[in-house]
C-alpha cells in the first residue's frame, strides 16, 4: 500500500476508464476529496475525457458535490447508478441527451458487485420484471444515446429471470474512516457500511487500482482485526483527508455510527401538516415485531412518528443500507439511523429484502394510474431513478405507498378533524398513462404481495383489477376532491369509511394502546393456532 494526495490519485485515471465510487446518498461513505481532486484535474488539464462512473446509489449534495464533480462535457460518456437525482449536473446531461445514463435498482448493482468479485456471469433475479428495468421495455436505459443493453431476459425451468451483465473497473474510489501502514481500513465512525469490500474485490478481480479514501492513519498492527472492512491485500492506494464529513451535512455524530445511541425525545418530531397525516395514516398498518423498510420521501418521516407514539421498540424498522432496528434519519441525513440495533453491509440487507423479509414497507409514490402501477423515476427531463424502490416493493409482503393526492402548491387544512382544500397542487398524482413503470401491480399481486396507497384526504387498496377507494378523509367531497383530481374513477368499496379522526388531531394518536391490542390478539391467535395444530 502506498499513500498519496487526492490530486495524484486523480491522475491515475486514464482517458476511458470506468470508475467505481462507493458511497450513498447525500455523502454517506462518499470519497468526496477522490471526486472533487478528478473533476478539478479535468477543469486544468482537460484530461481524462470519456469516463464512465458507477455508483450503486446517487451520490451528492442535490447541488454540486459527489457525482456532480464528474459533470463536465467531454469527462464522463456513461453514467450508471441507482439514481441521478442527487446530481443534477449529470441528470441534465442525460436528460439532454449528452451522456450515456442508466439507472438499475439498488440493490442489482449492489448484489452485482459480489457476483463480479468471484468472476460471475453477473447477477440473475427477478427483480425489475415488468418494469422500465426489464429489456422489453427500456432495459433501465434513461438517454436516447444509451444503446447498449446491460440486462438480458432469460428463461430457467419455465420462469422468467433477467441477468444483469457484468461491467469492466479500471479504478475503485472508496472510503473508510482509518487506514493503517498495511493499507487494512475499518469504518468505525460511517454512518453506513455499503459494499465496499465486494468493490474491493471486484475492483481487484479486473485487474484495477483501488483507492481509499480515509480520515487517519494508524500504526501498522494496531487496528481491531474484526473491525477491518477492507483488507490491505486489496487496496493500492490511501489517500488522508483530515477534514472528511460522516456526510454532507453533518460533519460527525457518533449516533450515526452506532457509537451511542440517544434519548428518544431527540428525535424530533415533524410537524403537523399533510406530510404528518399522511405518516399517521401509514403507521396504522404497523403491527407487533413486524419487519419494515422506510423509503425515501414522505415515508422517511415514519420514524418519527413512531418515536413519538412509542412503537420504535414494537417494531423493526430498517433501510435499505443495512441499518436494522432503531429510527432511520429524516432530511438531508436520510439513509443513515440512530439507535439501530446492528448496520450490515448493503448487499446483505437487499438479499434479506429479496428473499422476502420484509412484512411491511412504507414507499413513497409520484404517479399511479388506475392498475396501481408506480412511476416514481422519471417525469418528461427530470430523471430520478430508483434506488431500493423495485427490489423493495417487488419483494416486500405489503406496500404502503404513501403521497400528497395532488403536487405543487397543494394547500389543505384542518379544522377540528375536518379537511378543507384551499388550493389544489398543480400536478396530478393519479393519471391515466405512467411514463415508466417502477412497480408492476399484477406482478406483485400474482406473488401474493398487497399494496395500498395513502394520501392526506383518501386511501385506496390494490386489487387484482386495480385500485380500490376504502377510505375518505371527514370534510372531503368525494366528486369534487377525489374523482374530480384523478384522470380515472376506481371502484368504492362497499364498506367505504372515513379515515381515523385522531390522525387530524395536534396531539398524540395513542398507537401505543393500538399496538399492544394488536400484540394480545396476536399472542391469542398465535396460542389458538398452536392449539388447533396440537390437538
Amino acid at each position: 500500500m502506498q499513500r498519496m494526495t487526492s490530486e495524484e490519485a486523480a491522475s491515475l485515471v486514464r482517458t476511458g476508464d470506468s470508475v467505481l465510487i462507493s458511497g450513498s446518498g447525500a455523502g454517506h461513505a462518499v470519497p468526496e476529496a477522490l471526486l472533487a481532486a478528478l473533476g478539478q484535474r479535468f477543469r486544468t488539464e482537460h484530461a481524462p475525457r470519456d469516463l464512465t462512473s458507477i455508483s450503486v446509489v446517487g451520490i451528492g449534495d442535490r447541488v454540486c458535490l459527489g457525482a456532480d464533480h464528474l459533470a463536465q462535457a467531454g469527462l464522463i460518456k456513461r453514467a450508471i447508478s441507482g439514481a441521478l437525482i442527487d446530481s443534477p449536473g449529470l441528470l441534465k446531461m442525460a436528460a439532454d441527451d449528452l451522456i450515456e445514463a442508466y439507472t438499475l435498482p439498488q440493490g442489482v448493482l449492489s448484489q452485482l458487485m459480489r457476483e463480479m468479485a468471484g468472476g460471475r456471469p453477473g447477477l440473475i433475479t427477478k427483480t425489475g420484471l415488468h418494469t422500465f428495468i426489464d429489456p422489453r421495455q427500456r432495459g433501465g436505459r434513461q438517454s436516447p444515446r444509451t444503446e447498449e443493453q446491460l440486462v438480458e431476459l432469460m428463461h430457467l425451468d419455465g420462469e422468467e429471470w433477467l441477468r444483469f451483465k457484468p461491467f469492466p473497473i479500471d479504478i475503485a474510489f472508496l472510503r473508510g474512516t482509518t487506514a493503517d501502514e498495511d493499507g487494512n481500513v475499518t469504518m468505525e465512525q460511517e454512518a453506513v457500511l455499503g459494499e465496499m469490500l465486494a468493490m474491493a474485490q471486484a475492483t481487484r478481480r479486473a485487474g484495477g487500482v483501488v483507492v481509499v479514501q480515509v480520515k487517519r492513519m494508524a500504526r501498522a498492527g494496531t487496528l481491531p482485526p474484526k473491525q477491518v472492512k477492507i483488507p490491505g491485500i486489496l487496496v493500492d492506494f490511501v489517500v488522508v483527508e483530515p477534514e472528511q464529513r460522516q456526510t454532507y451535512a453533518t460533519y460527525y455524530d457518533p449516533s450515526y455510527s452506532g457509537e451511542l445511541r440517544v434519548p428518544v425525545d431527540e428525535i424530533k418530531p415533524i410537524p403537523f401538516g399533510p406530510r404528518k397525516v399522511i405518516v399517521r395514516r401509514a403507521a396504522m398498518e404497523l403491527y407487533p415485531s413486524a419487519i419494515c423498510n422506510l423509503g425515501a420521501g414522505v415515508s422517511t418521516g415514519l420514524s418519527t412518528v413512531a418515536a413519538e407514539e412509542g412503537l420504535l421498540d414494537a417494531v423493526v424498522l430498517t433501510n435499505e443500507q443495512g441499518l436494522i432496528g432503531g429510527a432511520p434519519i429524516t432530511g438531508r441525513d436520510s439513509g443513515g439511523a440512530q439507535n439501530f440495533a446492528a448496520m450490515i453491509e448493503q448487499t446483505s440487507q437487499f438479499d434479506f429484502y429479496d428473499g422476502g423479509g420484509l412484512d411491511l414497507a412504507f414507499l413513497s409514490f409520484a404517479e399511479v394510474d388506475a392498475k396501481g402501477n408506480v412511476n416514481i423515476s422519471r417525469f418528461g427531463d427530470k430523471i430520478v431513478g430508483v434506488g431500493g424502490f423495485v427490489n423493495i416493493s417487488q419483494n416486500a409482503k405489503r406496500v404502503i405507498f404513501s403521497g400528497t393526492f395532488t403536487a405543487g402548491g397543494l394547500d389543505v387544512r384542518w379544522n377540528d378533524g375536518r379537511a378543507t382544500i384551499h388550493k389544489e397542487g398543480r400536478h396530478r398524482k393519479f393519471v391515466g398513462a405512467l411514463e415508466q413503470i417502477s412497480y408492476h401491480a399484477a406482478f406483485a399481486h400474482e406473488r401474493g404481495n398487497s399494496a395500498l396507497f395513502v394520501t392526506e384526504r383518501a386511501v385506496f387498496r390494490v386489487g387484482a383489477a386495480g385500485l380500490e377507494l376504502i377510505e375518505i378523509a371527514p370534510g372531503i367531497d368525494l366528486e369534487r376532491d377525489v374523482f374530480g383530481q384523478m384522470a380515472f374513477r376506481t371502484p368504492i368499496a362497499p364498506d367505504l369509511r372515513e379515515m381515523d379522526v385522531r390522525i387530524f388531531g395536534a396531539g398524540l394518536m395513542g398507537l401505543g394502546e393500538d399496538m399492544s391490542r394488536k400484540a394480545r390478539r396476536y399472542r391469542s391467535e398465535r396460542v389458538a393456532q398452536w392449539s388447533r395444530t396440537h390437538a
